[in-house]
């Protein structure tokens, strides 16, 4: 088995090839970047990516997608600290075979590795019920969705868009999480009104109050925690 290892942290990166290779795995290269990560897969053409999510340049999100559609053949495997939902499900859907914890059991990383070389997916069963259940929802469970099915997280997220806080950046900084998880609330968001862009979104909940009017002379404020 051949695999190339994409993160940007050397001493991970270090601890993991020596793991990797005192189980007789081949690693042909070191990716610190998204895009070294793409380079170097295209070159060497590894079995199996284990890619971590959180990079500079491009993030393994974008690399993901990137891979499995110009290599299908090639394995990507995410291998992170993120223990956020709408990780997994973006993982999934940009082409990723598994989605493992970095602090899993060495044996089982490498026993789930060899499974995706046989065409099996790498994921603990907890992750594998999660994303059963999030995909194997039936398609009418979305046509009936409007706005009162919005998550109290959802109407925060409105409220900061009607405030004028608008880059996923700047949400994810005043709610306290990834930019992938704001960009998750914001399809769902997108999904259940069945508009297309964040003005839509904006001009929607003022015209149906879903949330209070901001002050006109209000500017917005800054981070604050939530739950």
């Amino acid at each position: 088995m051949n695999v190339l290892i994409a993160d940007d942290h050397t001493l991970f990166r270090d601890g993991l090839r020596s793991l990797l290779e005192a189980h007789g795995i081949t690693v042909v290269g070191e990716a610190r970047t998204g895009k070294e990560a793409v380079v170097l897969t295209r070159t060497h053409r590894p079995d199996i990516v284990l890619m971590d999510l959180t990079m500079p340049e491009m993030g393994g999100l974008a690399a993901t997608r990137l891979l499995s559609a110009e290599l299908p053949e090639v394995n990507i495997v995410v291998l992170t600290a993120s223990e956020e939902d709408s990780d997994l499900f973006e993982a999934v859907k940009s082409g990723a075979r598994g989605f493992l914890p970095k602090d899993m059991e060495a044996d089982y990383l490498v026993a789930l590795l060899d499974g995706v070389t046989r065409g099996e997916p790498a994921l603990t069963p907890s992750l594998a019920r999660k994303v059963l259940a999030e995909f194997a929802r039936p398609v009418t469970a979305h046509l009936d969705q409007g706005p009162e099915t919005l998550t109290a997280r959802e109407r925060e997220v409105l409220e900061l868009l009607v405030r004028g806080i608008t880059s996923n950046r700047a949400l994810a900084q005043h709610l306290f999480v990834s930019e992938n998880t704001v960009k998750y609330h914001l399809r769902n968001i997108l999904a259940k009104l069945h508009l297309q862009n964040r003005s839509q979104v904006i001009a929607y909940a003022l015209r149906h109050d879903l949330v209070a009017r901001p002050d006109a002379s209000s500017s917005p404020e800054s981070p604050r925690p939530t739950r």
